[in-house]
């Protein structure tokens, strides 16, 4: 049926755009590769050395498929269909149960399917998409649609709202599953928990989240709501032939289970339990962009965005890139990303927590820390296609993050066009 929508034409009037079926236009693919080392893992509360390990390998590939048409009106219609795959190994994973016998990999599946309407005619655009994401402890369902509208004075205003209704499964860690606990029995790869629930049922818990009752049938480990909900608003601007720019704000509210089960919180008594924090949260980023042309070869990217939310976090984000052409269809960009940031008020390290207090995280992603990202993208773009084939365009892209709280990570990506 999408195939076909456009495929009927119109009346003789040359005034009117005839139209165009939907046809594909272009197919991308991505690949990357994402590797860190961290010392203040939040499953054991922040703790460094050993039980802390942050380490993380991500291996992800993804495809879309982009599919134009036109109405009979000049409607460019843009249909793009999306798969992602991502493969990671955690080392903090594995003390979701005290022993560190739990399972350390995991996968994650996210297909999307968005439509977007450039009325060239009338300057305004529409837009839609659907998202699903789902790996063995977390789903999540999302849905946005977006309109912009171009000004006479070569200006545009756009706005999107985006709702994501997600599902966190309520994995504890092992020592801390609801329940009084009979028998534990650790393998190599695996402990098995025997408890009874506060109805008085019997339940088999495995540190890989699967249940079995008594009987030997499946159990499913319930599940919590988390629902996010954004409206983000920009307006663009050509100043004059070398200087463009932009301003952008957000605002973002977030209700449910905004902690993680298996985030562990150490008090000063030296008790531990599960992380909690408030059931809602509301953001506002705000930025400004400015591109400059300088000559034919060279542009400067710069960026600023201010953050605050309603848990007392505050930042501040700046990056610069510069893609240089070497040629009209090679160029190289390198960039760097400075952010700092304030702590949420709920977190404290490891044992600093009061058993008095009302909220708490050890999680460091709350902690007070700067970090800088920088690195290069590289973009062979010619004519012709790369050796006159259908790949129209390649990307490679290396970028080094620190961050003072301790933590490294190391990204390589490719993406390839074709056309």
């Amino acid at each position: 049926m999408l195939l076909h929508a456009f495929a009927q034409t119109t009346a003789t009037d040359s005034t009117i755009y005839k139209s165009r079926p939907l046809k594909l236009d272009e197919v991308n693919l991505a690949s990357s590769y994402y590797t860190q080392t961290g010392d203040h893992s939040a499953v054991m509360g922040g703790q460094t050395g050993v039980l802390g390990d942050e380490t993380v390998k991500d291996f992800s590939n993804g495809i879309d498929l982009k599919f134009v048409g036109w109405g009979a009106h000049q409607q460019k219609h843009t249909f793009t269909a999306g798969l992602g795959i991502d493969y990671h190994t955690s080392a903090s994973a594995k003390y979701v149960s005290i022993t560190g016998a739990s399972k350390t990999g995991g996968s994650r599946i996210y297909p999307s399917l968005n439509w977007e309407m450039d009325n060239q005619a009338k300057g305004f655009g529409l837009g839609a998409g659907l998202y699903y994401s789902s790996e063995y402890n977390y789903h999540s369902f999302g849905m946005d649609f977006q309109f912009s509208k171009k000004t006479h004075t070569n200006g545009e205003f756009s706005a999107k709202v985006n709702a994501y209704l997600d599902q966190v499964t309520l994995i504890y860690p092992s020592e801390l599953v609801p329940g009084s606990k009979t028998t534990t029995t650790t393998t190599d790869s695996t402990t098995i928990t025997v408890y009874t629930t506060a109805s008085g049922r019997t339940i088999t818990t495995s540190s890989g989240g699967t249940s079995t009752n008594s009987s030997g049938e499946k159990y499913h480990i319930p599940t919590t709501p988390r629902n996010t909900v954004s409206g983000s608003f920009s307006f663009s601007q050509v100043i004059n032939k070398r200087l463009q720019g932009s301003i952008n704000f957000d605002l973002v509210a977030q209700s449910g289970y905004l902690g993680l089960p298996f985030h562990r919180v150490y008090f000063n008594t030296g008790k531990d339990t599960v992380e909690n924090l408030p059931s809602t949260r509301y953001k506002l980023p705000i930025g400004a962009r400015l591109n400059y042309f300088l000559g034919d070869k060279v542009i400067l990217r710069a960026y600023y965005r201010y953050y605050t939310d309603s848990w007392g976090l505050t930042a501040h984000t700046a990056s610069l890139e510069v893609p240089y052409k070497i040629t009209p269809f090679f160029s190289v960009a390198p960039f760097y990303r400075y952010y700092t940031q304030t702590a949420a008020k709920y977190f404290a390290p490891y044992e600093a927590h009061k058993t008095t207090d009302q909220y708490y995280t050890s999680n460091y992603a709350y902690s007070a820390f700067t970090s800088g990202f920088f690195g290069v993208n590289i973009r062979i773009a010619p004519p012709d296609g790369i050796f006159k084939s259908k790949l129209s365009a390649l990307e490679i892209r290396y970028g080094h993050y620190t961050q003072t709280t301790d933590l490294l990570s190391d990204v390589i990506s490719l993406d390839f066009k074709f056309k």
